[in-house]
């Protein structure tokens, strides 16, 4: 018990001597920043300012590479919308296999065509050489509500 209290005492003392030593070199420190901030003002009012004759711009070519991609570098070809996927036909519910659903508090997922899917995914669809955008609108006790574009698809669980 008296190693504590001895201990204690000493951890006062320190903590003490250490906080008076941080004001009087805060103290200092603010003397000193006042001495420096008035020599800059005096420094700064002899610098003349420069005026520039030119200044300078960068312009970049539309069709030139940026300078700043590393050599050798590509950028990837942008994507611009297909009219075949706009056009397309209607796809048809059988396109699809819903083999399960889940409704629960959780979350509602579905399986379709083999991959477990949630309410708002989105996937695609091949058929043929063409691949759709088919976002899951909603999962629903007995069926699945898909979307391409405007189209509307509802997609029954395959029951055995």
């Amino acid at each position: 018990m008296k190693k504590f209290v001895l201990t204690f005492i000493l951890s006062l003392g320190a903590l003490s001597a250490y906080a008076a030593a941080d004001r009087a070199e805060s103290a200092e420190s603010k003397t000193t920043d006042l001495k420096t901030a008035d020599a800059k003002a005096e420094t700064e009012e002899a610098v003349p300012v420069l005026e520039l004759k030119h200044k300078s711009t960068f312009a970049l070519e539309e069709n030139s590479r940026n300078p700043f991609w590393p050599i050798g570098w590509k950028p990837a070809a942008k994507l611009t919308a297909s009219t075949s996927d706009t056009v397309g036909p209607d796809i048809l519910p059988s396109s699809f296999l819903v083999s399960s659903i889940t409704v629960d508090t959780g979350g509602k997922f579905a399986i379709i065509n083999g991959r477990a899917m949630t309410e708002g995914q989105v996937f695609g669809l091949q058929l043929g050489n063409q691949t759709y955008q088919i976002t899951v609108k909603a999962i629903q006790d007995g069926q699945v509500i898909l979307l391409r574009r405007d189209q509307e698809i509802a997609v029954p669980l395959r029951r055995r």
